[in-house]
């Protein structure tokens, strides 16, 4: 034991220490608050956003009625009324002085168009607006022509009563699974990266030490077995204090500026409220599905002699993850889909599929047990024939096959008993 926290601490203060690790905190810390903030800083930039419209209401009916509708659309819109000819206003939108120009008119029935110019088309918001605030006044206008009253019109536009109901026993209300889904998605991203970050991090640092001939010395004083887990609690370690360091600039500055945050992905993926439930089993799947991954990266990397190989060597690996990952996002609209409850099965896949079922579902105890049971004992399974692997594997160098690898490990495992 007294080996293991030797090796574990070595381990963890390296990395700690390391300007990797500062620079990859700093610079992701940097990527967080920069996305939290964007919306800010894109206003800043663009000052106050007001946009110059030149109105020429060629009907003398729309004017009042489509400065009304676009103003409860966009505030910055501002309207400048005038009776100049199309030439000088298309001077004035090239020089600057005007953002675009609106022609409104009827068409054939009596209904109102629009042609917009603008310099460039390449600001489909501010077309968008004109257009949905156009639609609007053309709503309006048919309203009278079929002498439609204010009471018919508003029950013609209103939206329909439209609502969903679970009846299960134990089903979660529409508020319910939209907050759930909010905190799954959040922490699969987290599971996500962390795998992928610190598993490769596990097989670099053991190459690293092999293709410098450290691992001689160390497997020499220390079990290889006790080498493993400790180069793993630690690189883990690690990860902890980096995502607890991110996730706490990244909470506290979405705190700040909640009020910004609002649209349809918000609105679908619920950021307003948090299971202690859901945070508890997010807990749990990562640590094992970390444990599961890095166990599996632990012994790769010790089969590799150059420290250019293992990228190669783990790439099944990721590919493993990035699969479990994908069939998770797809299984955020449809949790309740066959191919997420059957893979949800599968350790590979269990650490996110799993907990995004119990994270949206009411999912019997037995099969969360089950699928928890059956992760640990894969782990168990790769904790001992990684051992195997790694104590033969980090004793010899050469290039080979993945299976030629693995056999020559196990075979240098029997000879050194």
């Amino acid at each position: 034991m007294n080996n293991f926290w030797v090796v574990f601490t070595h381990t963890f203060v390296t990395k700690i220490k390391s300007k990797q690790f500062l620079w990859v905190t700093a610079i992701t810390v940097g990527i967080t608050l920069l996305l939290v903030y964007l919306p800010s800083l894109i206003d800043k930039f663009n000052g106050d956003g007001e946009k110059k419209i030149a109105l020429i209401d060629q009907t003398g009916q729309l004017e009042e009625a489509f400065k009304q509708s676009a103003a409860n659309l966009d505030k910055n819109l501002k309207f400048t009324e005038t009776a100049a000819e199309e030439q000088e206003l298309k001077e004035k939108v090239l020089e600057g002085e005007l953002d675009g120009y609106l022609l409104l008119s009827f068409d054939e029935a009596g209904l109102p168009r629009g042609v917009f110019k603008a310099e460039t088309l390449t600001d489909q918001s501010l077309a968008g607006n004109l257009q949905m605030a156009l639609q609007q006044v053309r709503s309006q206008r048919a309203a009278q022509l079929l002498n439609l009253n204010a009471e018919q019109l508003a029950m013609l536009n209103a939206p329909a009563d439209f609502r969903q109901v679970a009846i299960g026993e134990n089903a979660k209300t529409e508020e319910e699974l939209n907050q759930a889904r909010g905190l799954v998605y959040s922490m699969l991203i987290i599971i996500y990266f962390a795998v992928i970050m610190y598993a490769s991090m596990i097989a670099t640092e053991v190459a690293t030490e092999k293709s410098s001939r450290v691992m001689e010395i160390l497997i020499s004083s220390v079990s290889p077995v006790t080498h493993m887990f400790a180069k793993i609690f630690a690189v883990a370690s690690v990860g902890v204090v980096q995502m607890i360091i991110i996730l706490a600039a990244g909470y506290g500055a979405v705190k700040r500026n909640m009020d910004t945050f609002t649209g349809e992905f918000f609105q679908f993926f619920g950021f307003g409220g948090f299971s202690l439930q859901t945070i508890i089993y997010g807990i749990v799947f990562f640590l094992l599905g970390f444990l599961l991954y890095a166990t599996i990266a632990a012994f790769l990397g010790s089969l590799v002699s150059r420290i250019e190989d293992v990228n190669q060597m783990v790439s099944p690996l990721i590919f493993t993850v990035v699969i479990a990952f994908m069939l998770a996002m797809a299984g955020l609209s449809n949790p309740e889909a066959p191919y997420v409850t059957v893979t949800s099965y599968i350790p590979f896949f269990t650490p996110m599929l799993m907990f995004l079922r119990v994270g949206m579902l009411d999912v019997p105890l037995w099969e969360t047990a089950l699928s928890i049971g059956l992760l640990v004992g894969c782990i168990a399974l790769f904790a001992y024939f990684g051992a195997k692997i790694y104590k033969g594997g980090v004793l010899f160098y050469g290039s080979a096959g993945l299976v030629k690898q693995i056999k020559r490990a196990l075979q240098m495992t029997k000879e050194n008993g």
